[in-house]
């Protein structure tokens, strides 16, 4: 395979551990990579277009009139850079509108509590809802729970864990003595045998993720709402997901303040709350990908192709997730259309809705453009944070990790020594849209990004916010992108299809017992049809 020559001066400025100071000449013989440096480093426009996203646009919610106020967004920032784009329906979600959440114990005493509604969670239909607590126990089977749900109608369900503490780990590991931090472990390992599993406290029913079982049968049972907690191991910061109930609002309490309810409950001291939630339940409403494409000149049914989903959870301003990913790209496709307005082969970006509900979007761009299918040079995924760039692999075929052996040697010396790249690897298994490709064989891969505590404080959270994006590390990752998209776009050979061969890769990492390996998949992923509209739930 040939891979266009590079002299071994090329970024000579650019050597070492730190990015050159603005401004600064990166002196190479390929013009375009010196000018996509320049734009990127010199003149990014990440910084504001974040802040309309995250602050104005703020958070989108499949199936909100949010998401869609940022898709049209999207076609007018494309546009007002001379590229073409435009909203793509995908199918239909459920609609859903947030208003405020304000809610406050009043008895035994007053307190604003911190917390909001799930995400499709129905308000308090425009007057305050007071009730009583009561704690779901734990019960021998789910005869015993139905006996009791009677106890439960008009009352506030406590359905979570209380946590013995709200300090993170490494707190006790910092200060508490060992015997301490012995029985903290101790108190942490029991709350979570009595709370474990997907059947939740012996009910039948289940808390998973998009399934609201748990929650729709209390709301049958006629309880006033339900109240939540999913604290992440660190100060302040929760998970907010989303409810199926229509009738019965759901909440999610802080860590501290679920705890102050829960002890309240548990201890007969006749805790209240009032909720005054403003919510309104729509519809099926139609959903977008927003496509935005640069056409190619001599190849144009050859794609390169950037992607991040553009739907996020509401509990914040989904700006790590995946906010950041859509700025890149956004960015990227910015700085190519200035350097390389007629690319040898077509570059396009997708901003995927729904992602967060099974790679809806992707999944039916995929299954919609087997053009698209049958001509793609190379996916370029980043769903993992505001970070820096430091993780490639090849999705598993060897030819695509020759060509990126050939990009990552083009690159600024800081971009390849940031850079861990695993050679073939493994294609996605289906944790971000990458895979809706990957599935077939294609060459879609993710870029993978430095942690930033993305885990612990800003994925699905209450803490998802503009001030956590790194913007230096966005710059730089908008900047390598449109690099290795030139690069692809540019290349002139094309990538094939031979796949690695799992089943041998599989069979040598079990007799390499020496080695701490992650499971090996045995066999390539299956293709998933995308959910053309919101699966029906229990009734």
């Amino acid at each position: 395979m040939r891979i266009l020559a590079v002299p071994a001066t090329l970024f000579a400025l650019l050597a070492g551990a730190s990015l050159p100071a603005a401004g600064q000449d990166s002196q190479t013989t390929d013009p375009l990579l010196a000018r996509i440096w320049t734009l990127g480093m010199d003149s990014s426009l990440t910084e504001p277009l974040a802040q309309v996203l995250f602050d104005s646009i703020g958070p989108r919610l499949t199936g909100t009139a949010l998401q869609k106020s940022g898709n049209d967004w999207l076609v007018r920032s494309y546009a007002s850079w001379g590229i073409a784009a435009r909203n793509e329906q995908s199918g239909t979600w459920r609609g859903w509108r947030r208003g405020h959440s304000h809610i406050d114990l009043v008895a035994p005493r007053v307190r604003s509590l911190e917390g909001t509604m799930l995400g499709f969670s129905p308000g308090t239909r425009k007057k305050n809802l007071t009730a009583g607590t009561i704690i779901l126990p734990r019960f021998a089977d789910s005869a015993a729970f139905i006996r009791w749900l009677p106890q439960a109608k008009g009352k506030l369900v406590l359905v979570a864990a209380p946590q013995p503490t709200c300090r993170p780990v490494e707190n006790w590991e910092k200060h508490a003595t060992p015997e301490s931090k012995v029985r903290m472990d101790s108190l942490r390992a029991q709350v979570r045998r009595e709370w474990a599993g997907p059947d939740v406290r012996g009910t039948g029913y289940s808390l998973a993720l998009g399934t609201g079982e748990l929650g729709l049968r209390l709301e049958a049972a006629g309880v006033a709402g339900i109240l939540t907690s999913r604290p992440k191991d660190a100060w302040g910061t929760i998970e907010i997901f989303d409810t199926y109930n229509t009738r019965a609002p759901a909440v999610a309490l802080s860590c501290e303040d679920y705890g102050l309810v829960y002890r309240l409950t548990e201890r007969n001291q006749g805790p209240k709350l009032r909720l005054d939630l403003d919510a309104e339940l729509l519809p099926e409403q139609p959903i977008f990908n927003t496509i935005a494409t640069i056409p190619g000149t001599q190849l144009p049914a050859e794609y390169v192709m950037l992607s991040a989903h553009f739907d996020s959870w509401d509990g914040s301003s989904g700006a790590t997730d995946n906010g950041t990913g859509t700025i890149v790209m956004m960015e990227a496709m910015r700085i190519l259309q200035q350097v390389l307005p007629h690319p040898r082969r077509t570059i396009l970006v997708g901003h995927w809705t729904s992602e967060e509900n099974g790679l809806v979007g992707s999944r039916a761009f995929s299954e919609d453009h087997p053009e698209i299918r049958e001509g793609l040079q190379v996916l370029l995924n980043q769903d993992n944070g505001t970070g820096r760039i430091v993780r490639l692999g090849a999705a598993g075929l060897p030819d695509l990790a020759q060509h990126f052996e050939g990009y990552l040697a083009r690159l600024p010396e800081v971009f390849r020594k940031q850079i861990a790249f695993s050679g073939p690897g493994f294609p996605s298994g289906g944790g971000s849209d990458d895979a809706a490709f990957a599935c077939y064989g294609l060459p879609a891969t993710s870029l993978g990004a430095l942690s930033w505590d993305y885990g612990t404080y800003t994925w699905h959270t209450n803490r998802d916010t503009y001030d956590k994006v790194v913007w230096d590390d966005l710059r730089s990752n908008a900047t390598l992108t449109a690099m290795l998209a030139y690069m692809a776009s540019e290349d002139p050979e094309t990538v094939t299809r031979e796949r690695v061969d799992l089943a041998a890769l599989a069979e040598r990492a079990r007799a390499d017992t020496a080695a701490n390996r992650r499971p090996v998949p045995t066999s390539w992923p299956e293709c998933q049809p995308a959910p053309r509209s919101t699966r029906p739930r229990l009734k």
